[in-house]
């Protein structure tokens, strides 16, 4: 289906690339104005080289001065934000006696602060006409991983704060809908950065790939339809509910 996006506004934090860029793309397939946030400003200007409707607004989610200016710009611009995806993350390989705190404070400021100050402001510029919020966490919210400890914390956060979030809007008759996507691996460059300290790095990615039931990685593409569903109007009963997209492994 297309057209499902319609007349909507949407801020895609983490939109420069990998699966933010694609969830960028696929909400303007669906009839949506999009601005990407992104705190690299040069790819995130040439993500929206071409695409009249997208465009772009340097985003820090970690500080909430940033998230501040960037919804204003996004009103000030489309007079209304109906679709917030919160994309932005970092990832850290590292266990419980090799993780560093300034690592953990930088993964969890990144991924969790960055969604929860992306729900703050998403929820008041939405919370008088109604919205969508799609938070992305991973199959590592749901399930450890031995060297993954700040991930898994920051992950796992996410899919709280989701329910959170869903439960107070519900609560207030805000007509604000939230939800988590939780994907497996899935090829970008961020999935690169997790086997780039392997001895043979495309070894590696293979091995993980044999160990999905499906017997392949996801593509961004595939996260970016599920987001959709998500952001569009199909979606109208589901909020505070974990979608996984992940080839079967939490099935496991």
């Amino acid at each position: 289906m297309r057209g499902r996006l319609d007349g909507k506004v949407a801020l895609v934090t983490g939109g420069a690339r990998g699966i933010g860029r694609s969830i960028a793309g696929r909400f303007v397939d669906e009839g949506a104005r999009v601005v990407i946030g992104d705190l690299d400003e040069a790819a995130g200007a040439a993500s929206c080289a071409g695409e009249t409707a997208m465009s772009f607004a340097p985003l820090d989610v970690t500080a909430d001065e940033a998230w501040g200016s960037a919804v204003e710009s996004v009103l000030a611009r489309h007079g209304r934000l109906d679709i917030l995806v919160n994309n932005a993350g970092v990832v850290s390989v590292g266990s419980i006696e090799d993780v560093t705190l300034a690592e953990w404070r930088r993964v969890l400021a990144v991924n969790l602060d960055g969604a929860f100050l992306g729900c703050r402001h998403g929820v008041r510029a939405m919370k008088a006409g109604g919205g969508a919020i799609v938070n992305m966490s991973s199959v590592s919210g749901l399930v450890g991983g031995h060297n993954l400890a700040a991930y898994n914390a920051a992950k796992g956060g996410v899919r709280l704060l989701t329910k959170s979030v869903a439960l107070h809007c519900a609560r207030k008759g805000y007509d604000i809908r939230c939800n988590s996507v939780h994907p497996g691996f899935v090829e970008t460059g961020m999935l690169d950065d997790v086997v780039a300290g392997a001895r043979n790095p495309e070894e590696a990615r293979g091995k993980l790939a044999s160990g999905v039931p499906l017997g392949r990685n996801a593509n961004p593409e595939e996260v970016a339809a599920l987001v959709a569903y998500l952001a569009s109007d199909e979606a109208a009963f589901v909020t505070g509910a974990e979608m996984v997209i992940d080839g079967g492994v939490t099935a496991m």
